[in-house]
């Protein structure tokens, strides 16, 4: 495949995830600020590494018999990897080398985790004997789904600040 042509496929690819991401939004949210729609995209993208990961730590865990700090610890921790995930792999799919794609990912993301993980283990914490329910409880599955809604709504507005700055999710946006 000629140079051309690898480049045009680097582009298009580059030019999906952009799109994907609302990037020409985010392009122009150094002046006008980023639009709810973007902020909402970015926040979800993030929630979702979230929740993978969050869920399997509380899997494990639970399986491992694992106490509730242990559980959560590894639920958090688990929260920030598949978080990060997510975006690396977009970026490297998009051309970026791994050092710098580590680099945008650990920029767009770290705030927007923190903020979701704190506020959905702050509500699972606050929901009466939500610690100590089990996975086949309604309960256990109510305050977890529960806090992820409330820490999208919680991120959103956030995520839609950093993105009109040029930072968390928009930092994404200028490897396009």
């Amino acid at each position: 495949m000629g140079q051309s042509a690898r480049h045009h496929r680097h582009h298009s690819a580059a030019q999906d995830h952009a799109v994907h991401h609302g990037a020409g939004e985010a392009g122009r949210a150094g002046r006008a600020g980023a639009s709810w729609g973007t902020a909402a995209k970015a926040t979800l993208h993030c929630l979702t590494g979230c929740a993978v990961g969050e869920i399997l730590g509380m899997v494990i865990g639970t399986a491992l018999l694992w106490g509730n700090v242990a559980t959560m610890v590894l639920a958090i921790a688990l929260a920030f990897v598949f978080g990060y995930s997510f975006t690396l792999f977009a970026v490297r799919r998009a051309g970026l080398g791994l050092k710098a794609a580590i680099k945008v990912a650990l920029a767009a993301d770290t705030v927007s985790i923190a903020v979701m993980e704190l506020v959905d283990n702050g509500i699972i914490a606050l929901v009466p004997g939500a610690m100590d329910a089990h996975l086949d409880e309604g309960l256990f599955w109510g305050a977890l789904l529960g806090g992820f809604a409330v820490a999208f709504l919680v991120t959103t507005p956030i995520n839609k600040w950093m993105i009109g700055r040029g930072k968390g999710h928009a930092v994404v946006h200028a490897h396009h």
